[in-house]
């Protein structure tokens, strides 16, 4: 975040004061151009000229007149969130959830896309560009008013190069995919880790709001966690932070680079379907398969009653090695893990309480499917805070 401007007459420092002053509008709308100055530690003159600016530009408006001070009452400024917009998108095995919402983060319009299985790379692609066009169309915004997208995917991404290094569920292996979205959509693209983005949405709108750390764990088609630290986003040196899925929990035979992790091999939706089919249980692949073991429990089968628990207890092992090293102040628990009923979060604590010293505060997600799409707006919106369409190199 950025509370101040800075002078100077470079392009970086003017870009810079231009968010300083657009933060300050967003955290108290309504700012006459002299409490802009004060606030912002700008000259007069200079915020004027950066207002008067983005008063063309649309990202600003005058809104009438506050109290005057004993001279002419001063002109009040907002930002104007309704100018541009930005779209969000998360793919999650065969799954798209992708959103345009204002630049305050408002959805407009959403949409969730089923893609035709196997998904590769290119279907993916595919999948962006229609959805896009459908979106626009549904919300009345013209793609000139889209400042840009992110997109949240699986596997490592690196997000300052736009490259995907390692994603088993696509094909993308150390492949540009940034740039390819780019090209196709005609928008500049802020890429990450899905569970990233998840994260994001619902440490700033969902269940982790108002906390300074906390890890999100996942379960889907991999298992992954994304980890907030003093109010920020933790990635690692390499990008690779919270990929808990290569964690050695479960039968571990040889595996090829290209395949997924141990612990999401054993334990993520695919890998508990198979373990059920395996015991003779009939599980529908498009239903919840916790749901689907949970009935079956409650019918008698005792087979789904072990099942049930040895998930709990691969589920808390990889937990306890997450928060022991982490020790955040709260744990969100989503993906296939919002299906847990009293008794399976009972029995996770009660394992936890075992293992280690000390437990955060554990949730289910609140955002759930919502949580990406958010995360991935407010990404874009961090990254450009004050840009408009085609500005940006």
């Amino acid at each position: 975040m950025i509370s101040r401007g800075r002078t100077g007459n470079t392009k970086f420092v003017k870009q810079m004061n231009r968010e300083g002053i657009l933060y300050q509008l967003r955290k108290e709308p309504r700012l006459s151009r002299a409490e802009l100055a004060a606030r912002t530690r700008l000259s007069r003159p200079c915020v004027s000229s950066l207002v008067e600016e983005m008063i063309q530009e649309g990202l600003i408006q005058e809104v009438g007149t506050g109290v005057s001070k004993g001279g002419r009452k001063p002109i009040l400024l907002e930002y104007n969130v309704q100018a541009y917009a930005v779209v969000g998108a998360v793919f999650e095995g065969s799954e798209l959830e992708m959103a345009v919402a204002d630049m305050k983060g408002e959805l407009l319009a959403q949409e969730h896309t089923r893609l035709t299985q196997p998904v590769d790379g290119e279907s993916a692609l595919r999948a962006l560009e229609t959805t896009l066009a459908r979106l626009l169309a549904a919300s009345g915004v013209d793609r000139g008013r889209v400042t840009g997208i992110g997109v949240g995917l699986p596997g490592i991404t690196q997000r300052r190069s736009g490259t995907v290094s390692y994603a088993p569920s696509t094909g993308w292996m150390d492949l540009p995919v940034g740039k390819e979205i780019e090209e196709r959509l005609g928008l500049p693209v802020v890429l990450d880790n899905d569970v990233n983005m998840m994260t994001l949405g619902e440490f700033f709108g969902g269940a982790g709001a108002g906390v300074s750390s906390l890890v999100y764990m996942y379960v889907g088609t991999g298992i992954g966690a994304g980890i907030i630290i003093d109010k920020q986003l933790y990635r690692g040196s390499k990008e690779a932070a919270g990929e808990i899925g290569y964690m050695r929990i479960g039968e571990a035979p040889g595996r090829r680079k290209e395949e997924f992790g141990v612990f999401e091999k054993n334990f993520s939706v695919p890998g508990i379907q198979h373990k059920a089919k395996l015991l003779g249980l009939t599980v529908d692949p498009g239903i919840s398969v916790l749901e689907q073991l949970l009935a079956l429990e409650a019918g008698g089968s005792g087979k789904a009653g072990a099942l049930l628990d040895e998930v709990y207890r691969s589920w808390a092992s990889g937990i306890a090695n997450t928060v022991s090293v982490l020790d955040p102040e709260m744990l969100i628990l989503s993906g296939e893990m919002v299906h847990l009923d009293e008794n399976g979060l009972s029995r996770i604590r009660e394992l936890l309480s075992e293992w280690v010293p000390v437990l955060p505060e554990i949730r289910q997600a609140a955002l759930r499917e919502r949580a990406g799409m958010l995360g991935a707006v407010h990404s874009v919106l961090e990254a450009y805070p004050s840009a408009i369409p085609g500005s940006m190199s």
